[in-house]
């Protein structure tokens, strides 16, 4: 075996002990005994694959603790699906290694399909609650995102007061977040094939929508000038989109950049459109605070 073969194999090694831990300590958390038995077969079988290739390399490295603990985490914050499927993307490139690899050691292309199957199996097993809520999230994320920073940009050019902006801004998302909860209730509640709860789909689309109100409202708070807290509250939505756009990519297998540019482009023109009605309102109808 030579020194650069042997550098992949132990490569390998490292990375498999340290998906081994990683599903392992995930595992000993799940409620959900489903999915708590295919953590378990999935970690079973990395470790598996890390015996095999001791027996080549002769080598034992250790995992990689920082990736245990970030994994573990990111499960814990962001939910087991997230955390599973981005790691996942490692998978990806491991199987490319195999795949050279086999060309020397023929064992390595039964790996690389055990490797391919865990993709399958864990979307089979993903029995999240928060994935089924998603759906309530991007209801009061997306509408507070498209109606918010389209009034604020209004308000901005209308009243040019930043507290002004601030209060009214907070009275309208407030008041907007009730209503979003209370029609997402009514609306799952009249639906008898959404198994969903009502009061939960309800709570999803209120927090979010109250989280991204928070957001956007903070610069006009601490700024007195209306005009570079209109800019901070736009750079703020666009993080909130960036975030839950590759959130969902992660979580869903959906296209990132489609689903970030759609909801970038709905609420960066409604605020355009906005903006230039408050400046028509401002100059036409009189009205200067």
């Amino acid at each position: 075996m030579d020194a650069k073969l042997r550098e992949q194999l132990i490569e390998a090694q490292r990375n498999e002990i340290t998906e081994h831990n990683v599903y392992k300590k995930i595992a000993r958390r799940e409620t959900h005994a489903r999915n708590r038995e295919i953590l378990e077969r999935i970690g079973a079988d990395e470790r598996k694959h890390y015996e095999f290739w001791a027996d080549h390399t002769g080598e034992r490295p250790p995992p990689r603790r920082f990736v245990v603990w970030k994994y573990v985490w990111l499960a814990r914050l962001l939910g087991l699906t997230f955390a599973v499927k981005l790691m996942e993307k490692g998978e990806e490139r491991a199987q490319a290694r195999y795949d050279d690899v086999s060309r020397t050691i023929p064992e390595a292309a039964e790996i690389m399909r055990d490797e391919q199957e865990h993709e399958n199996k864990l979307t089979a097993m993903i029995n999240e609650e928060r994935l089924r809520y998603v759906g309530s999230v991007v209801l009061g994320l997306n509408d507070a995102l498209v109606e918010l920073t389209g009034a604020l940009a209004g308000f901005t050019l209308a009243l040019r007061d930043s507290r002004l902006i601030a209060v009214i801004g907070l009275i309208t998302g407030i008041a907007a977040a009730l209503s979003m909860a209370a029609s997402e209730y009514l609306s799952t509640g009249a639906d008898e094939d959404d198994r969903r709860s009502p009061m939960k789909a309800a709570l999803y689309t209120g927090i979010a929508y109250i989280v991204t109100v928070a957001v956007l409202i903070t610069p006009y708070l601490f700024l007195g000038n209306p005009l570079i807290s209109l800019s901070l509250t736009v750079a703020g939505a666009l993080t909130v989109i960036l975030a839950f756009s590759y959130y969902i990519s992660v979580a869903r297998d959906l296209p990132f950049w489609r689903r970030f540019l759609e909801m970038a482009g709905l609420s960066l023109g409604v605020a355009a459109i906005s903006f230039g009605i408050g400046y028509l309102l401002r100059r036409f109808a009189g009205v200067d605070v």
